[in-house]
């Protein structure tokens, strides 16, 4: 499988892509900036229970051109969004839709680049996120609760390559 570039409209199935573009910014920080508001939902399906945790992962480098996926996770009750720190890093974005496991007829991978970020929706299978080139810091904003719910784990049946 050969990772496709993120754009909206082919990554929409399985969550949002985040960029200051599209729709009508509002002028901001008395017109200093311009704004972009309500880009992605931020789901909680645990209300209550799980909080709101802002943090930053740290992703070593992938330096290949074949990348070999061996498992997928997913956060059932709670969007995840990353924003990379740095507009100049690259990362592989690897998605399936499904259920209790994985539908790997709808697995899809994509290369996310430049100043943007991305959103899963609750319940999307993904794999972890992988820097490619350079290492890469990645500010994560999901809701958990620190228990097994807030993230399952499903080994592949068969690695999966992905040619990036």
């Amino acid at each position: 499988m050969r990772a496709k570039p993120l754009s909206p409209a082919a990554y929409r199935p399985y969550g949002t892509v985040i960029a200051a573009a599209g729709g009508k910014p509002i002028p901001a920080n008395m017109g200093t900036a311009r704004r972009w508001d309500f880009l992605a939902e931020l789901v909680n399906k645990r209300p209550g229970k799980a909080k709101a945790n802002l943090c930053v992962f740290r992703c070593a480098p992938f330096k290949g051109k074949r990348f070999t996926a061996k498992l997928l996770e997913r956060h059932a009750h709670s969007t995840q969004v990353f924003l990379p720190l740095s507009s100049s890093r690259r990362a592989l974005v690897i998605v399936a839709k499904g259920g209790r496991k994985p539908d790997l007829s709808t697995l899809a991978a994509f290369i996310m680049e430049g100043p943007r970020g991305i959103s899963y929706r609750p319940g999307i299978w993904h794999h972890p996120m992988i820097a490619l080139g350079t290492r890469a810091d990645m500010a994560c904003f999901v809701h958990e609760d620190g228990s097994r719910q807030d993230c399952e784990v499903f080994p592949l049946p068969a690695p999966v390559t992905i040619t990036v």
